[in-house]
């Protein structure tokens, strides 16, 4: 990752307060990491699989990212303070971070997750001109679900770890995680424009999507140089078969796969897209065990708070 990541790493160490145990590098080494890339696959398709609604619903990655930005900013909400509020404007300011700073844009967005129950609003009390937003239980069960599959890579590689609160789909801990996550933002935008790769299928509508059923299916041949068809994601993720093409042509264009077959219908998924995907998602777990770092630190010191007034609670009754 270079100089810049080293930069980086000064600053996630000030941000969570304390040494990373993780080094990018242990991470994009390590020699069961192609397990863990066909566990995150397998877990990642879970998640979307079974659910056509969700894959139309977050098929593009501006809607991705208000869904995501959304339980970020929620679980760093404290009503006291007006500064934290989750408003429109907060969502706004986060977005642009990821590049996207159209306010129209990024109105029809979350007007389209309100049409569908993920998002609230109401007039905030006291002044009717602050729209404040709230998420639904369906947007946090999701994002539950979504935040596990994230971890199955990392406990794949470093079971000795806990993992367990955000694997266990805790709903505590998941608003617990999403409040620490909050000042990790800026760096994990910068660390993402370090994976040209990743982006480049991030700015296609269900370009993570038909990226990762692509890969599983190569895994699934058992070779990864194995010829995939790709036409038919289309259908699956309910894209247009030009939208599809024409995104593979991008892909081959960049150097990770080549078109082949009769027709071009299939695709070789070349060397530099093997590694590219690991790179991106070493960055992810580097990026989620210092969140969960962060979290369990304040997990274990509200479970000793609540094991030290138990016990007192015991004794006082004893004693009586």
């Amino acid at each position: 990752m270079g100089l810049g990541a080293a930069l980086e790493r000064d600053e996630l160490e000030r941000l969570a307060g304390r040494p990373l145990r993780l080094n990018f590098e242990d991470i994009v080494n390590h020699p069961r990491l192609p397990e863990a890339r066909r566990a995150y696959l397998d877990s990642f398709s879970e998640v979307y699989g079974g659910d056509p609604f969700l894959v139309r619903l977050l098929l593009q990655a501006g809607r991705f990212l208000v869904f995501h930005s959304a339980a970020v900013l929620e679980a760093a909400q404290d009503l006291s303070r007006r500064e934290t509020w989750f408003t429109v404007a907060a969502l706004k300011q986060q977005l642009a971070m990821f590049g996207y700073a159209s306010p129209r844009q990024i109105d029809h967005l979350l007007a389209r997750l309100c049409e569908v129950g993920f998002i609230e609003q109401s007039r905030a009390p006291g002044d009717g001109r602050v729209r404040l937003l709230a998420t639904t239980n369906k947007l946090r069960s999701h994002h539950t679900e979504w935040l596990a599959a994230h971890y199955v890579p990392l406990a794949r590689l470093y079971p000795d770890h806990d993992y367990s609160p955000v694997l266990s789909r805790n709903r505590a801990f998941h608003v617990l995680h999403c409040r620490a996550c909050l000042p990790f933002t800026p760096v994990g935008a910068r660390l993402m424009m370090t994976l040209p790769d990743t982006l480049l299928f991030f700015a296609h509508a269900a370009g993570p999507l038909i990226q990762n059923a692509l890969l599983k299916a190569a895994l699934d041949a058992g070779d990864l140089a194995a010829e995939v068809p790709y036409i038919d994601v289309a259908d699956r993720f309910g894209v247009s078969r030009t939208h599809v093409r024409n995104l593979m042509h991008s892909a081959e264009a960049a150097g990770l796969v080549r078109i082949v077959g009769r027709g071009g219908r299939s695709i070789e998924i070349l060397p530099r897209h093997w590694v590219s995907y690991d790179r991106g998602l070493a960055v992810g777990m580097y990026l989620h065990d210092v969140g969960n770092l962060v979290a369990m630190r304040q997990w274990t010191k509200e479970h000793a708070d609540t094991g030290t007034t138990a016990l007192l609670d015991r004794t006082l009754t004893a004693t009586v």
